[in-house]
């Protein structure tokens, strides 16, 4: 089988190319490089550095690929607010790309990789659930929304089967360093600088994290499975000890691994941060075995494993602030990582 991934060069995309790869299938794809790393494609893949809003490009490179996974995006949530063009041109758009493209090319399957920023405040019940109204707060989730919409269109149309991913917060080797987002790795870097951790708020918003090979073995599974197709999933932990930390005590337990004395800087809140948001699994179980293998303390370890061999990294501030208003963080707008 042919599989084509855009965002090859990413953290998830490598990952999941060396899944393809190790069972002897026949991978290509896509990455910009504007939050990937050359050398996290694995040997075997073809691919090409690129936009994915090339589209006369991304159809010739898609050929004869039976299966599609659109994973690129420019998966900056928070600074979506302030750069919501930017977000856009990489997210729906570049969405909207990928999506024409298999269409055109006669692809057997999308998958698409949504966010569950898609849920926004969804109707205050948690966990969030696939039938839980979406109300997204910030111009990355109403892009993921309506980029799930399109794919579901288009798929219906022109005889195409879909099936839309939403993780939630993946995290582990391969993560790139990233001013903003991915907030384990950016306390991993900090820390093994010996600086300070910044917590945004006073530290009670609740995430749940879900290690990279844990989100790995179901998207394949949602890639070659007849019951994965045309439906929507939630990737991520929900067992009662894993489900819901809070932002403290993720950075608590990331300080612990690295035996570091903690004493974080709180900043500002970001607007439009949801507060509370984590996922039932129950479908994933159901449909495609999905279980929480790697508690967050052994992820964390495993990533800052893997930080530590390649040794910290300067943050760079490669994208641009479209709005820079008094709500914008500091640490962006006067570059304080």
């Amino acid at each position: 089988m042919r599989v084509f991934i855009s965002g090859i060069a990413g953290f998830l995309g490598s990952h999941l190319a060396d899944e393809f790869l190790a069972s002897g299938d026949e991978v290509s794809g896509v990455d910009n490089l504007i939050g990937g790393y050359s050398d996290n494609v694995p040997d075997g893949c073809t691919w090409y550095v690129g936009d994915c809003n090339d589209l006369d490009k991304l159809k010739k490179a898609m050929r004869g690929s039976e299966l599609v996974f659109h994973l690129a995006a420019t998966a900056h949530e928070g600074l979506s607010v302030f750069s919501p063009h930017e977000n856009a041109h990489h997210g729906y758009a570049a969405s909207a790309a990928v999506f024409s493209a298999a269409c055109a090319v006669g692809a057997r399957r999308v998958v698409f990789a949504s966010s569950m920023a898609r849920y926004g405040l969804s109707d205050g019940k948690l966990p969030f659930r696939e039938d839980s109204p979406a109300l997204p707060e910030d111009p990355y989730g109403i892009g993921k929304l309506a980029a799930e919409k399109l794919l579901i269109n288009l798929a219906e149309t022109h005889g195409v089967e879909w099936s839309i991913a939403v993780p939630h917060n993946i995290y582990g080797p391969r993560q790139y360093v990233d001013p903003y987002r991915n907030v384990l790795a950016i306390w991993v870097n900090r820390m093994l600088q010996g600086r300070q951790p910044v917590i945004y708020g006073d530290g009670s918003n609740q995430r749940s994290f879900s290690y990279i090979s844990d989100d790995v073995a179901p998207l394949v599974a949602m890639g070659v499975q007849d019951n994965a197709a045309r439906q929507l999933i939630n990737i991520g932990p929900d067992e009662e000890d894993e489900r819901a930390s809070t932002i403290l005590q993720a950075c608590q337990t990331t300080a612990s691994v690295l035996g570091f004395r903690l004493d974080p800087i709180f900043m500002p809140e970001r607007p439009r941060e949801v507060k509370r948001a984590y996922c039932s699994a129950e479908k994933a179980r159901k449909l495609l075995g999905y279980r929480t293998t790697v508690p967050l303390i052994v992820g964390v370890g495993k990533l800052v494993e893997w930080m530590r061999a390649r040794g910290p990294r300067t943050f760079q501030y490669n994208l641009d602030i479209e709005i820079d208003s008094p709500l914008l963080p500091e640490t962006w707008g006067k570059r304080l990582f």
